[in-house]
C-alpha cells in the first residue's frame, strides 16, 4: 500500500510538472510570437523561475498524488464520476464554488505574505521576477507553495464535484496562473476593460500588484479586492526597449528589497 501511494504521488507530481512545462512553455512561445523581445535579458530570471516552479511542481504533487490514491482505492473525498450521481446543473455550480473558495483562500494568504516577515522569509522569492514571465506562475518558496497546495485538496473533501469539473477547475488555474504573469494581455480588450473585466482578474489587474505590491491580491475575480479596498486598477505593460530602465527604476524605489513598501 505505501508503495502504491508514493507511486502516486510520484506521478501526480511528475503530472504537475509537465503541466507547468507545457502551459508555461506554451505562452512563453506565444509570447516569443506576439511580443518578439519582450524577455530579452532575463535569462537567468527564466531559469530560476522554473528551477522554483518544479520545486513547486513537487509540494503541489505529493498531497495531490496521496488524495486521488484515498479517491479510487478507498473512496475518500467527494468527487464522483457518475455523471448522474448530482443534478447537471450542478456541474458549472460546482466549479464557480471551488473558484470562490480558492479565491478567498489565495486572497487572504497573498495578503499575509505581503506582512514584511512573511514577505521576506518567503513571498520575495515571486516577486524577484522584475518583470515577472509566463515562467513565474509557479516560482515559489516552499512555504508560500505549501499555502497553494493545500486549498485544493481540502476543498475535495468538503465540495462534491465530479472529477471532470475539477479537472476544468485545475485547467482554469493553470491558465490563469501563467496568463496574468506573461505581461501582456491575451485576452481581446472587451474582455479586461470591459465590464467582464472589472470584476476578473487578468494579466493588466496582476500586473499593477507586481508594480506597486500593496495592491491586486485577488487570483481570479476583484471582488475581494473591491471589497477590502485593495483594488488599485490596471497596471502597464513594458515594451522590450523599456525593459532595463523599468527595472532599474523598481529596483531604485525599493532599494532590492520589496518588503520596504510594505
Amino acid at each position: 500500500m505505501l508503495l502504491a501511494i508514493l507511486a502516486s504521488a510520484l506521478a501526480m507530481t511528475l503530472i504537475v510538472g509537465v503541466r507547468y512545462l507545457a502551459a508555461s512553455g506554451g505562452f512563453a512561445l506565444a509570447t516569443r510570437f506576439r511580443h518578439p523581445g519582450l524577455y530579452a535579458g532575463l535569462d537567468v530570471q527564466i531559469r530560476r523561475e522554473i528551477g522554483w516552479s518544479l520545486a513547486s511542481a513537487a509540494i503541489y504533487g505529493v498531497p495531490a498524488g496521496v488524495i486521488a490514491w484515498g479517491w479510487a482505492n478507498r473512496g475518500w473525498t467527494r468527487i464522483y464520476a457518475d455523471l448522474h450521481a448530482w443534478p447537471l446543473w450542478y456541474l458549472p455550480v460546482s466549479v464557480l464554488l471551488y473558484l470562490l473558495a480558492h479565491d478567498a483562500w489565495f486572497y487572504w494568504t497573498h495578503r499575509l505574505m505581503h506582512r514584511p516577515r512573511w514577505f521576506r522569509i518567503a513571498h520575495a522569492v515571486h516577486h524577484a521576477s522584475r518583470p515577472p514571465t509566463a515562467w513565474a506562475a509557479m516560482s515559489f518558496h516552499w512555504i508560500e507553495a505549501l499555502t497553494g497546495a493545500v486549498v485544493i485538496p481540502l476543498l475535495v473533501f468538503v465540495i462534491p464535484i465530479h472529477v471532470g469539473a475539477l479537472g476544468l477547475v485545475l485547467a482554469i488555474m493553470t491558465v490563469m496562473g501563467v496568463t496574468n504573469h506573461m505581461g501582456w494581455e491575451i485576452f481581446p480588450s472587451f474582455v479586461w476593460r470591459g465590464p467582464l473585466g472589472a470584476w476578473l482578474i487578468t494579466a493588466s489587474h496582476h500586473q499593477r500588484h507586481h508594480e506597486h505590491y500593496q495592491c491586486n491580491y485577488g487570483l481570479y475575480f476583484r471582488f475581494w479586492d473591491r471589497l477590502c479596498g485593495t483594488d488599485k486598477g490596471l497596471g502597464s505593460f513594458e515594451t522590450p526597449g523599456d525593459s532595463p530602465r523599468r527595472r532599474v527604476r523598481v529596483h531604485a524605489v525599493t532599494g532590492g528589497d520589496p518588503s520596504r513598501r510594505l
